[in-house]
């Protein structure tokens, strides 16, 4: 089976930016996985959660069931700090990223570019940044050595890919976007995109700007290839898995 690793930074990320593209292949028989890396504990809106704590479990159980709504066959949130992702150190959440897709074995990863997405968030740019480390040292053995036991083995996915878009949120410093390689039709998955983030209760606040956006933007979600094992100029793509054998690894 073909095998999608999303690498996002919060709760709602999965849906928000990335929902109708891991609908759409999982419809298609792709085995998915989204591993958060926050569980959101440092949000604006806090859906009367009284603590961090509080609303980091409540945020937990809604990609629970955002996950749920995406048909997720992988859903992983970690624990690293909200808000605070560029203070950590590289090296560990590098090695927890490189260990996670030598054992997953994804084809592809979709994950967010520097610039942190229509938002511009810190926490999705250093998302990106880990994600993209971790895509190249999961396939080298003199990466994380340690990890490679007990029929354990380096993993070279086959292609990387950044979000991107045609326009950022409003009221946004300067957002300046990668060039889209790669259009997603994800078709009727639009509806489902926008449900699977109203399971984001937490986040109400946001539903109206994000249903907004999200119709805006339509039925497509747009990428930039931004590493591939196939040498070569880039040619336009509707399929994140053009070019890969069917047989994955």
């Amino acid at each position: 089976m073909a095998r999608l690793m999303c690498v996002t930074a919060h709760p709602d990320d999965e849906a928000g930016t990335f929902g109708g593209t891991l609908r759409t292949y999982r419809d298609r028989g792709v085995e998915t996985c989204v591993v958060c890396l926050t569980p959101g504990q440092a949000a604006t809106n806090r859906g009367g959660a009284k603590s961090d704590q509080e609303l980091a479990d409540w945020r937990r159980k809604e990609f629970a069931a955002s996950c749920e709504v995406l048909r997720v066959s992988r859903p992983i949130i970690l624990n690293y700090p909200d808000g605070q992702l560029y203070r950590q150190e590289l090296n560990r959440i590098v090695y927890d990223l490189t260990m996670r897709i030598r054992e997953f074995r994804p084809d592809v990863i979709i994950t967010f570019g520097a610039e942190g997405s229509v938002s511009g968030h810190p926490d999705h740019s250093m998302a990106g940044v880990f994600a993209t480390l971790a895509f190249h040292w999961a396939a080298r053995p003199n990466r994380y050595a340690d990890q490679l036991k007990n029929g354990s083995g380096t993993h070279q996915t086959r292609k990387l890919y950044y979000s991107t878009s045609e326009f950022a949120l409003p009221n946004r410093p300067p957002i300046t976007f990668a060039p889209q390689s790669t259009i997603i039709d994800i078709g009727d998955h639009l509806e489902t995109k926008i449900t699977a983030f109203k399971t984001h209760k937490t986040q109400a606040a946001l539903w109206p700007l994000f249903e907004e956006n999200a119709r805006k933007r339509g039925r497509r979600e747009l990428f930039h290839l931004a590493a591939s094992v196939k040498n070569g100029s880039t040619q336009p793509e509707t399929d994140l898995f053009s070019d890969i054998p069917v047989d994955g690894d």
